[in-house]
């Protein structure tokens, strides 16, 4: 995992060519003009989903975990609680292939994502997003699907 602010999205560039485009493409996009919905960056290789919802209390919360594809976490407006765990500390569920979608159980760390900062989940990173911070509240969030291969 890794969590810092968008202006230094440039340390992270050398990690991985993909990784490096969906960075730029968060730097260089009007996020708060972004519609709700699918936008393809390069195909299904690299993707931003925008979504409104309200936060919810953690209870009612999953953690969750991709194979394919690492997610790139961005709030472009409100406040989001995220869980996160090392995959190896944490117990497998049900995994759905086409949705990519692993689900796990077990005990984590939590963090305040706000407009600014993004968060990267790798493949062994678990983690549990759309938590409220106290109450629920509306939020405006981008996850970038970067596939891994």
């Amino acid at each position: 995992m890794i969590i810092d602010q968008l202006d230094n999205g440039l340390f992270y560039f050398a990690l991985n060519e993909r990784l490096r485009r969906a960075l730029l493409y968060l730097q260089k996009t009007d996020l708060p003009a972004l519609p709700v919905g699918k936008h393809e960056v390069e195909g299904q290789r690299i993707f931003a989903l925008v979504e409104e919802f309200k936060t919810k209390p953690a209870e009612q919360g999953i953690w969750e975990a991709h194979r394919k594809y690492l997610d790139i976490h961005y709030v472009i407006a409100g406040r989001e609680k995220i869980g996160y765990a090392a995959i190896k500390h944490m117990r497998p569920g049900a995994y759905d292939v086409e949705k990519d979608l692993g689900i796990f159980e077990g005990e984590g760390d939590f963090m305040v994502a706000r407009p600014g900062t993004f968060i990267i989940m790798f493949p062994q990173d678990v983690h549990r997003p759309g938590m409220a911070v106290q109450e629920p509240e509306p939020i405006k969030k981008l996850v970038m699907k970067v596939e891994m291969e």
